[in-house]
């Protein structure tokens, strides 16, 4: 393995990365890219003023996946509320300090809603509530909060469990490979649920670990993904933002579950199906909440019941049989009927951690640091 692709990180590291330090630029609102201001302020008063809300990237929406999906999000808040909000979107907004700087003058500039999506600005923005205690924010997979700050997330193991099965029927030799960011517990949770789900129609299965240290890495992805290959896998799985995944199954003639978005035009040929955010109804929801008055903070985790989380369309190479087993377990999984993390759940060394009949709360899945029975490989230590 590249020496690179075995670069650890501290576990204080957080949800997203600084993409790139040539891809920040001056802007309006300090260190990073102005991606665009939508819905032009009606320079009225009162109630002809328009809300401004605010969104703060990590990286660029068109790395494909997470901040693509964000942004999409955001043009959705813009068609549904269109004449009541103006949007702004910055992208390539590093963590820390600068991240903080960019919160506050964005407040200072008369934006009464902004939303965050990088765990890593989770304190960054805990500051800049209490300095603006007059606008509202939004941090996105987070767990502080304030009187004027909230959370959002979504069950990503609802959908990466579904797909976890499509790669378990794919895997004719019984072998996957997941290409993993950082060791953070959402990371994990994401992981071990496809491997669930791949163990629900193919019990044999195993799957193989390559630890990146990046979320939008394609040069670094790209050879995981070809150790894994070369490793003997058949199916790739991965929760990076690059298609490098994808595109390497599709030269090795492997099939591939995506992340983040429907990623299928990457990679036709193996792509089978994978996660698939859907932020704008939360947008839209808080937005009018408080164009309403009626925002309250709040710990938003998501479901495939209320829309958040979903599958991504099937690849072609999907059997009917296949997308049986996956829809029906997809309906139980909105009733209510199932969760991914149901007992009996045992660990890597055979230790009972969830027990039959018991459900992970919601606590353990925001705090999973273990790995399941039948993954190869380690949570790397901080």
């Amino acid at each position: 393995m590249p020496e690179k692709l075995a670069l650890l990180i501290q576990k204080k590291r957080t949800r997203r990365e600084f993409l790139s330090g040539a891809g920040l630029a001056l802007g309006a609102v300090g260190m990073g890219g102005v991606l665009s201001a939508c819905g032009g302020s009606s320079g009225g008063a009162g109630g002809d003023e328009k809300l401004k809300v605010a969104f703060v990237y990590i990286g660029p929406p068109g790395d494909a996946g997470w901040t693509k999906r964000h942004d999409d999000g955001r043009k959705d808040l813009e068609k549904a509320l269109g004449d009541k909000v103006q949007t702004t979107a910055v992208e390539n907004v590093p963590e820390g300090a600068t991240a903080q700087r960019v919160f506050e003058d964005l407040a200072r500039k008369g934006h009464k809603l902004i939303f965050g999506t990088s765990f890593g600005y989770m304190d960054s923005m805990v500051a800049a509530a209490k300095k603006y205690p007059d606008t509202i924010f939004e941090h996105a997979t987070g767990f502080k909060t304030a009187e004027n700050l909230g959370t959002y997330a979504g069950a990503a193991e609802q959908a990466t469990y579904l797909s976890g099965m499509a790669a378990g029927a794919a895997a004719k030799n019984g072998k996957i490979g997941y290409l993993m960011p950082f060791p953070i517990p959402e990371v994990i949770r994401g992981m071990n649920a496809h491997h669930l789900g791949s163990r629900a129609v193919n019990p044999d299965v195993t799957t193989r670990l390559v630890w990146t240290s990046t979320w939008y890495g394609p040069d670094i992805e790209k050879q995981a993904a070809e150790s894994l290959v070369n490793a003997g896998v058949d199916v790739l799985g991965m929760q990076q933002d690059s298609p490098a995944a994808g595109q390497v199954a599709e030269d090795e003639g492997i099939k591939w579950t995506g992340f983040n978005d429907d990623m299928e035009r990457f990679a036709p040929n193996a792509w089978l199906t994978g996660l698939k955010w859907n932020w704008g109804p939360y947008y839209i929801k808080t937005a009018q909440q408080v164009l309403d008055n009626k925002w309250k903070s709040d710990e938003y985790y998501g479901t495939m019941a209320d829309g958040i989380v979903g599958l991504a369309p099937y690849g072609k190479s999907v059997s009917k049989e296949t997308k049986k087993q996956i829809e029906e377990k997809q309906q139980a999984i909105i009733d209510g009927e199932f969760e991914p993390f149901t007992g009996p759940i045992k660990d890597q060394d055979g230790k009972v951690r969830i027990p039959e009949g018991e459900t992970a709360t919601l606590e353990e899945l925001l705090s999973m640091d273990y790995l399941v029975e039948g993954v190869i490989g380690k949570v790397p230590k901080g």
